[in-house]
């Protein structure tokens, strides 16, 4: 047996994993959008709106945002087998867990050191993911599971337990340094602080003063206002010590009761006591909204073309006010109807959200033109005071940056002009793509002192010899070229490869929608006595 085992989940296709193409993204001024009278600088005009598969943007914005991210928050389809109007979501068990697997693993990368990731989920898949998530992320960076009542009635026609719940998964990129703020104490629990006797040091509420056990130098009798002696009750002691009580009573914080005959309460001070609690993992519906919230946020969006699953925005705002502070960066990479980053935007937070789907079209972006132009007065806005700003840019994927000509051979990408070129090989080289108006063949750097130079032409030996000496001894430079006709290795500070020969072998070219991975599931039937996922089976 081997001594490298470990716990894990398996199941079909788990082996295989893409070779992602790292696009480019491509913005579109039409399609983005900012206030008209902007009034500082901080109106977070550079929150982003990605139009395509969620796979490659994540991969798209790795490298620019790698450890940068304070808060993932995805509502990914739930897998439950039911058609929605937006979304194919009864993909299979195995296809699903894939295409999770996947979007965790740079998910995670993208997370700060002390960022954290939500995720909302149901019974369908929560466990799977629960084991999922602990395989990518580590056990000992989770978080917690929160139970988020999502209905406030039962449904009358269920057949055996009414579904009132969904879960929310929280892991940790690092549990010890993950921060998760504290909510701010609500009217209900500052209500039951009163002021009885009128005490100049304000609002109370009366507090135990009994141990539940037994310790001899704190049981004595203490005299009520009323002449009356009380003792501790069987199987308890006071508090405090004989002293200290007469201290407190001195100070008047021994409360009892109106007539002065009840047994002794300490007095608590609303002043001094925090303002704020640590969440709990139970949120109920009245602190947080639930789904029938959600549509009516929906319909007043949308007025008939609802979204089909939408998430309520006072739920959203817990998750942001617990994940981040203002400022922040979240992304969404199941963006749905948008709820992310409309919240975060009324809420001071930047945000990327990414969607595939037409409703990005048809949805979100007018629900953010809304929300920038202070027209959306519905869900947290009032809490927030939000009234108006900022704005957002709208991108899409490149197209992939090679394809097949008619003869089945591999070309580069005629969409792409030599700017999107030099930009996708230094995405996928790992350069970072700052063309320079002054030297002709710095595209990109990855140090101070080694650059990349991407062009169409063939190069001669003349040509490379002149690229050699502009570049100098102190340098490095990394030359992508449709040919050249020198030895490589003739130039020490040189590296001169061909394209698209160089990249073919290290991508997945052409491969536009990573939804739905069929490829990762067999093809031939299950063998006598082996469960097959088709019909049903788990593994």
């Amino acid at each position: 047996m081997s001594k490298k085992q470990k716990l894990e989940l398996t199941w079909i296709g788990k082996e295989n994993r893409p070779k992602l193409e790292p696009r480019i993204l491509l913005e579109d001024p039409a399609k983005s959008y900012h206030a008209k009278h902007r009034v500082t600088s901080a109106d977070f005009f550079d929150n982003r709106l990605i139009f395509g598969d969620n796979l490659l943007a994540l991969k798209a914005l790795e490298g620019e945002f790698s450890g940068k991210v304070k808060c993932v928050f995805i509502d990914p389809p739930y897998n439950t087998g039911s058609a929605f109007t937006h979304y194919d979501d009864g993909v299979e068990h195995s296809i699903w867990l894939s295409l999770m697997r996947d979007r965790l693993e740079i998910i995670k990368r993208l997370l700060s050191d002390d960022g954290s990731l939500w995720i909302t989920i149901d019974d369908n898949e929560a466990h799977y993911l629960k084991v999922l998530c602990d395989e990518v992320f580590g056990r000992r960076d989770f978080v917690s599971t929160v139970i988020w009542e999502k209905k406030y009635a039962p449904k009358a026609d269920s057949k055996l337990l009414s579904s009132s719940h969904d879960f929310v998964l929280v892991y940790a990129k690092n549990v010890e340094r993950v921060k998760v703020n504290r909510l701010s104490k609500t009217e209900k629990q500052t209500s039951r602080y009163t002021n009885r006797d009128n005490d100049s040091r304000g609002l109370w509420k009366a507090g135990d003063t009994l141990r539940n056990e037994v310790r001899d130098y704190a049981v004595f009798p203490v005299r009520l206002p009323s002449g009356r002696e009380v003792w501790p009750s069987s199987g308890t002691s006071w508090r405090y010590t004989k002293e200290k009580f007469a201290e407190l009573i001195a100070d008047n914080r021994i409360w009892f009761g109106v007539g002065g005959d009840a047994r002794p309460a300490i007095k608590r001070f609303l002043t001094e006591v925090s303002e704020t609690i640590p969440a709990t993992t139970i949120w109920k519906y009245d602190e947080v909204g639930h789904n029938d919230e959600a549509k009516k946020e929906s319909k007043m969006l949308f007025s008939d073309d609802l979204f089909g699953t939408p998430k309520p925005e006072r739920l959203m705002q817990r998750i942001i006010e617990l994940a981040t502070d203002p400022g922040d960066l979240i992304v969404d990479s199941f963006a749905g109807s948008g709820t992310t980053g409309a919240v975060a935007h009324k809420m001071g937070r930047r945000w990327i959200m990414v969607e595939l789907g037409e409703h990005c079209h048809t949805h979100i972006i007018p629900r953010l033109k809304k929300v920038i132009d202070g027209e959306d007065s519905g869900g947290v806005s009032q809490a927030v005071g939000w009234k108006g700003g900022g704005g957002f840019r709208y991108y899409r994927l490149a197209p992939s940056l090679l394809e097949k000509d008619k003869w089945g051979n591999w070309v580069i990408n005629h969409d792409y002009n030599a700017a999107m070129l030099a930009e996708a090989l230094c995405k996928l080289e790992g350069f970072s793509y700052a063309p320079s108006d002054a030297v002709y063949w710095q595209h990109g750097h990855s140090t101070e002192r080694d650059f990349v130079y991407v062009t169409t032409a063939s190069l001669t030996h003349e040509q490379l010899q002149q690229l050699s000496d502009e570049v100098g001894p102190d340098r490095s430079l990394l030359v992508l070229c449709t040919a050249f006709r020198a030895k490589a290795d003739a130039y020490p500070n040189l590296t001169v490869k061909k394209i698209p020969r160089q990249v073919l072998s290290r991508c997945e070219w052409g491969h536009d929608d990573y939804s739905l991975q069929v490829e990762n599931l067999p093809k031939e039937p299950p063998k006598p006595g082996q469960q097959s996922l088709f019909d049903g089976g788990e593994p």
